[in-house]
């Protein structure tokens, strides 16, 4: 398999990919910070969006995950085109020297999935909170309600599509086994034993997936330590030389996992953004249960 043309990097126990309530209270106002709200929620009755206005960082803009998405993909929030996501992130003020700091209303959950967005679309400093806006409250850290005035901004994409895996590709890699597929749902559905939320899908995993739940590398809505990710990563046979497609029911969790790689310092990884919502629709899929 390609190296998913990503060059392991030496990085430091602790990278600057999470920033905690306190260090982002202390940023507050600074010229160079954008703050962005990347809420999602799979209930039907929890709107992001509406959520956000009620209450949110001071400053803080909403990222649409559906909205900036691949509006012409019968599949759910896939990667927009660069030019569209070009106009997006100038709409909500981005621009390229900024630095930006991702959080969500849950802790950690869709978060890691507009990180690792901005990431492959060029953004070259960008953090998560961790804990997410639960930990902002418990510090009893300011909230605003209602819209943020946006300057626009004058980012430019520079997408690095070697981080992405699209169908054929992994259909490729299934046949020949030349990377490990990393699958973030519940094991549950990992199994079979639970049916997928999203109707018309199969129930099961893509062959020779291994199962490691995003949930397993949060604790209380902030990222583990990157010793506990380590082993973790350990245990589910992952090894600094281990090529790694992370995988999951829509492509949002799956950006936990990539979250935790990078935190481990593990760079060798790209993401299925189709994941089950396309795989599990197929009718000629390689399907375990």
């Amino acid at each position: 398999m390609r190296p998913c043309n990503l060059i392991e990097q030496d990085l430091p126990d602790r990278p600057d990919y999470l920033i905690e309530s306190d260090a982002l209270f202390a940023a507050l106002g600074k010229p160079d910070l954008k703050i962005i709200d990347a809420s999602w929620h799979l209930d039907p009755d929890r709107v992001a969006k509406t959520e956000y206005e009620a209450q949110h960082i001071p400053g803080a803009v909403f990222f649409d995950i559906d909205g900036i998405a691949d509006q012409q993909s019968p599949l759910p929030h896939m990667l927009p085109s660069p030019d569209y996501f070009d106009a997006a992130a100038r709409d909500l003020g981005l621009s390229g020297t900024d630095r930006v700091v991702v959080y969500d209303s849950t802790g950690i959950f869709s978060a890691p999935r507009v990180w690792w967005t901005l990431r492959i679309m060029g953004v070259q400093n960008v953090q998560i909170l961790n804990g997410g806006l639960p930990a902002w409250i418990d510090h009893g850290y300011p909230l605003e309600s209602g819209p943020v005035h946006i300057e626009p901004g004058d980012f430019s994409t520079f997408f690095e599509a070697g981080k992405v895996i699209g169908l054929t590709e992994l259909k490729k890699i299934v046949a020949d086994e030349s990377a490990m597929i990393l699958d973030a749902r519940p094991a549950d559905r990992f199994a079979g034993r639970a049916p997928e939320p999203r109707p018309g899908l199969k129930s099961g995993h893509i062959s020779g997936s291994h199962n490691l739940p995003a949930s397993c590398l949060i604790e209380n809505g902030h990222m583990k330590t990157v010793e506990e990710i380590r082993s973790h990563l350990s245990q589910a046979g992952i090894t600094a030389n281990t090529d790694v497609i992370v995988s999951c029911g829509s492509g949002i969790t799956a950006a936990i996992l990539a979250l935790g790689l990078a935190l481990a310092g593990h760079e060798r990884t790209c993401l299925y953004d189709g994941s089950w919502a396309e795989w599990g629709q197929l009718p000629d899929a390689f399907i375990c249960r």
